[in-house]
């Protein structure tokens, strides 16, 4: 097709064509993070902080005691907690002792909870001492394979004063009461062994973590990820990010060493926090704040915007959402956004007009990259504002080929520009769906003997070589035979200045077709007519594309990494 060379020529300056070295167990990051810069802080918790020689001696207690009771190489744990300081402890701990982590999302209901750990086997589940999600817990864990629970409180992690004075108050999060023979975290890292020697890995065969999809058709699938799967993501995003640091230098790696310091506000159990904050600043020996509730503080959000002042944060991993959010907020012109330096987005396209406003107000740049959590990562943008394309998902990431094929077999490549599914393969590719031979049927296609996982998005190179994301398949508004995305349509809402989000969705014509409905969160303090917005479409979008209905909410249904769910406004 004439693009690997567009692909190849265009490539961030001093980025490497390929990565070795990575088919090594996933925790090595924390070891050698743990070596390199032992007193260096990891995580920072209200204030309180931990180093990587701290987190590394808790992970090895924690792999000590899985393996006193009795979890062997292969087993799986369950990780049902937020963004706190437990979080990279367990984790870690999990893949030391050889298991295979599970990450759950804390905000699941029990049946939620219920279905994947039974669909995973787990063994073993850590909870946080919550009065929501332990009672959760102990509700998802009847009938399952769960032979322990531990119970994760915060305050031995907070600082004296903080935990002496929540306790007192009773502002410490704990559940009404705990059931007799569930432990708790602090007494089973005071009493554990840590483990002598870890499990031998094979890191491109053994499972490292089982990621959970949405399942927004359907039940959620579990995404089997190796040790080397997840090294390679890390690797190829520390390698390919050359970042501007405002000293007047070029652009240059990540710096070491404790240079930067990350905003933890993406969600851990979600493989886009977890990949570009928790892993990224580990593999660097750089901080990272946990933010276990992003829409903290008041008005919302004001706790993490407080939290990017308080500790000079400087590279903040977010989605849309949350970039609209702080760029509309109140706090927002009374802080010092001087210290931020770089803002990946991923996990929902990101508005040029939200891109603008955004870095308008802080002077950091933002760049976009592209990635699931079957595949991480697919694409990225070069990461100064020379080279990234707003409204692109950048080039095919190191090591990584990407083809673009007919929507209804997956079977032919398309000419170069033309849109069709997105395929991929390259070391960043799960080894597959947990007990879904099914799955790994459909999801899957052999071509010119190699594998490559079908993505359901819809996209194209432009004639720069760089991804451009048309919509997800199964979104895909069918409108009197023409073929409408419904994030274009949103795209364009957005950049109507008293816009703040809006959602598209395909709704019954009455004749047995589809028509366009646009749902709409007004900016703060605008007031906007529906025929304002009918009158903005009618100037730029032809006919069928335009909105039918136009219906205004006070907010939009959004998960807790920021995707709107576009399923909930259809219901």
């Amino acid at each position: 097709m004439g693009g690997n060379n567009i692909i190849s020529k265009n490539r961030p300056q001093g980025a490497p064509t390929e990565i070795d070295g990575y088919k090594v167990p996933y925790f090595s990051i924390l070891d050698n993070a743990s070596d390199n810069y032992p007193n260096n802080t990891y995580t920072i918790f209200q204030g309180a902080e931990k180093s990587f020689r701290q987190v590394r001696e808790t992970a090895d207690r924690v792999a000590g005691f899985l393996t006193s009771k009795g979890i062997k190489k292969g087993d799986r744990v369950a990780l049902f907690l937020p963004n706190i300081p437990q979080f990279p402890e367990v984790y870690f701990g999990i893949m030391k002792a050889g298991a295979v982590c599970v990450n759950c999302n804390p905000l699941y209901t029990a049946d939620e909870l219920n279905f994947q750990l039974k669909d995973s086997g787990a063994r073993m589940v850590f909870c946080m001492d919550h009065p929501e999600f332990y009672p959760t817990a102990l509700k998802a864990i009847s009938d399952t394979a769960v032979e322990t629970l531990v119970i994760c409180n915060i305050k031995s992690y907070l600082p004296k004063i903080k935990g002496f004075l929540g306790g007192l108050l009773g502002k410490i999060p704990k559940a009404a009461g705990h059931e007799a023979g569930h432990l708790f975290f602090d007494d089973v890292i005071k009493s554990a062994t840590p483990l002598a020697s870890n499990p031998e890995i094979d890191a491109g065969e053994d499972l490292a973590m089982i990621l959970y999809t949405s399942g927004t058709t359907g039940k959620p699938k579990g995404a089997c990820l190796t040790h080397a799967n997840l090294v390679f993501g890390i690797r190829a995003l520390d390698e390919w990010c050359l970042l501007d640091h405002k000293d007047g230098k070029a652009p240059e790696q990540l710096r070491r060493n404790g240079a930067h310091c990350f905003l933890g506000v993406l969600p851990w159990y979600h493989i886009f926090g977890l990949w570009i904050s928790m892993s990224w600043s580990c593999l660097t020996g750089n901080r990272l704040v946990c933010i276990p509730d992003p829409r903290a503080g008041n008005p919302p959000l004001a706790d993490a915007i407080q939290a990017i002042q308080d500790y000079k944060v400087t590279i903040t991993p977010a989605v849309p959402t949350i970039f609209t959010g702080i760029t509309n907020h109140p706090l927002t012109d009374t802080l010092d956004f001087s210290s931020l330096i770089a803002c990946a987005s991923g996990a929902a396209p990101l508005p040029k007009e939200t891109v603008a406003r955004f870095e308008e107000k802080t002077g950091a740049v933002v760049f976009e990259g592209y990635g699931l959590s079957e595949f991480l990562p697919i694409s990225i943008n070069p990461t100064t504002r020379e080279d990234r394309r707003i409204g692109s998902v950048g080039y095919p990431a190191i090591g990584i080929d990407v083809k673009i094929l007919d929507i209804d077999t997956g079977t032919q490549e398309l000419l170069w520009g033309e849109e069709g599914e997105i395929a991929a393969t390259g070391p960043g590719q799960m080894k597959e769906y947990w007990n879904r031979p099914d799955a790994n049927k459909t999801d899957f296609r052999i071509l010119d003997g190699v594998r490559y996982f079908l993505t359901g998005d819809i996209g194209h190179f432009d004639k720069e070589g760089y991804l451009r994301i048309t919509d997800r398949k199964k979104d895909m508004i069918l409108v009197g035979g023409f073929n409408v995305y419904p994030a274009e349509i949103e795209d364009f809402l957005v950049s109507h200045p008293k816009v703040s989000l809006a959602a598209v969705v395909g709704v019954s014509d009455g004749k047995g077709g589809e028509k366009v409905k646009a749902f709409i969160q007004v900016t703060p303090g605008e007031i906007v007519t529906e025929q304002e917005i009918r009158d903005y479409c009618e100037k730029a979008l032809t006919g069928y594309k335009r909105p039918k209905e136009i219906e205004f909410r006070e907010e939009l249904p959004t998960s807790i990494v920021g995707k709107i769910i576009r399923r909930k406004l259809k219901e």
